[in-house]
């Protein structure tokens, strides 16, 4: 396994990793929220793969609107797929947190771990 921070290689396994951990079977004592921070975790790591395979520098974030802005005003065309990241965002910042949102459904857990598992396979594709 690949631990050089400048390796996209590096970045992509450590998606493909979350995107493992976020499909974790559902139980009483897991929080789907865990399990969407750890989509969200995948879909971050993969679009730093992107950046860092394309030379493009970013900060320590975990906004993924910012880092689909990098990619696209570097002339990448990222298709409706990816874009869908942004979705993610919250399960980093405010879904993380107990008390900050109402808990979310499973139909929410799924849809973000389908949204995560788009973008790691298509920009496995594009590296």
């Amino acid at each position: 396994m690949p631990h050089d921070p400048s390796h996209p290689q590096t970045w992509l396994a450590r998606a493909k990793s979350s995107l493992a951990l976020a499909q974790v079977k559902p139980s009483p004592e897991i929080f789907l929220e865990e399990l969407g921070y750890n989509a969200q975790q995948e879909a971050e790591k993969a679009l730093k793969a992107l950046c860092i395979s394309r030379g493009i520098a970013f900060p320590k974030t975990h906004n993924l609107g910012l880092l689909l802005d990098l990619l696209q005003q570097h002339g990448e065309a990222l298709p409706s797929e990816v874009l869908r990241a942004v979705e993610l965002t919250p399960f980093a910042i405010a879904l993380h947190y107990p008390g900050t949102h109402p808990p979310i459904t499973y139909d929410d857990y799924l849809d973000a771990v389908e949204v995560a598992r788009g973008i790691v396979e298509w920009v496995e594709a594009h590296l």
